[in-house]
């Protein structure tokens, strides 16, 4: 293992630990949270009765169950003591991308209307400011100034929230310090400020000029393999998924690029955040992803994609042939663009 490098789980004993942590675990936060007993009255439109609507709380970008309520005469209700200010979700089913984002900040009884029909877009929540203030922002996102949205309430969760999950992967490491220190000290045990204290490290040492942090990981096969072992060409390091539309509505971008420079000392190494094996490994055959890829399966918790401040994907960096990062996040046209600056 090479200075800088990611330790592995090269054990398979070490590497199913720490898959099961991810998944039984990751409904557990270490924030000091005020646990709250919260009732939750809900209609549902579109679910049958005795089938079951779901409570799951928000954790590194994914919703995971902690409750469970049977639908009877098209209602349901959940009385649980929940960590509040915090994200939960509703929704029909475990996991699924129409899950109703529910914002707790108060000890308030919250009404919802949890209708199943065109992805949950007629579900409503009333009873939390918060709830009412994300969906202004999810009404303004693309005016939405960070600073000033900030500064409206630097003590509701939200603020945190979208400075986390919608504004970070484009800041930088700057940016990240100076936004998350608006926010009020309130809201420094949440999930969102730790990990948004924890960013700008990550990010100053894979800035632009920096040399890339090596790691290794395995292949599909389960053979390690070494991101250092791939210097000496120019070098896109790819992080993407097979469950992430985004990537895979890229990847026939890199494929082409890749074509079209792969004899001129260009190459591809991707990193999947996947957390399913078979998944990932269809991915590459049925894109054509035809270059080195590693993986830990650990989805958010990958360590390459922490190591380098990666909060989206798809995310990328460039590398020339001594391995020193010379781009960050370059997508369609921008990429065959700086490759043909580059390489001639």
């Amino acid at each position: 293992m090479l200075k800088n490098s990611i330790p592995l789980p090269a054990r398979s004993a070490l590497f199913l630990f720490g898959l099961l942590t991810f998944v039984a675990g990751a409904t557990s936060a270490n924030v000091n949270f005020a646990k709250e007993q919260i009732r939750i009255k809900g209609e549902a439109v579109g679910i049958k009765n005795s089938d079951k609507v779901y409570l799951q709380r928000y954790q590194n970008k994914m919703f995971f169950v902690i409750d469970s309520a049977v639908v009877k005469d098209g209602n349901f209700t959940f009385n649980h003591k929940l960590d509040i200010p915090e994200l939960y979700g509703v929704s029909a089913e475990p996991g699924e991308l129409s899950t109703l984002f529910v914002f707790i900040d108060t000890k308030n009884e919250l009404a919802i209307h949890l209708d199943t029909a065109r992805g949950g877009r007629n579900s409503t929540i009333s009873g939390s400011p918060a709830a009412d203030r994300y969906k202004l922002y999810q009404q303004n996102a693309r005016n939405t100034n960070i600073e000033a949205f900030i500064k409206e309430q630097p003590a509701s969760i939200v603020s945190a929230f979208v400075l986390y999950r919608y504004f970070s992967p484009s800041l930088s490491a700057d940016e990240v310090v100076k936004y998350t220190n608006l926010l009020d000290p309130s809201l420094s045990g949440t999930q969102y400020v730790k990990l948004l204290r924890e960013l700008p490290a990550s990010l100053r040492s894979t800035a632009i000029g920096e040399k890339a942090p090596d790691f290794e990981l395995p292949n599909p096969e389960g053979k390690l393999v070494k991101l250092s072992d791939h210097f000496g060409k120019y070098l896109l390091v790819d992080f993407w998924a097979a469950w992430c539309g985004p990537c895979r509505r890229e990847n026939p971008n890199i494929v082409r690029v890749f074509n079209k420079y792969k004899d001129k000392g260009f190459s591809v190494f991707g990193v999947s955040l996947d957390s399913k094996k078979d998944a990932w490994i269809q991915a590459i055959q049925k894109d054509g992803l035809n270059w080195p890829q590693v993986s830990d399966l650990l989805f958010w918790d990958s360590g390459p994609a922490k190591l380098y401040g990666i909060r989206g994907i798809p995310g990328n960096v460039l590398l020339d042939p001594t391995g020193k990062i010379i781009a960050r996040n370059l997508r369609g046209e921008d990429l065959e663009k700086k490759l043909a600056e580059l390489i001639h």
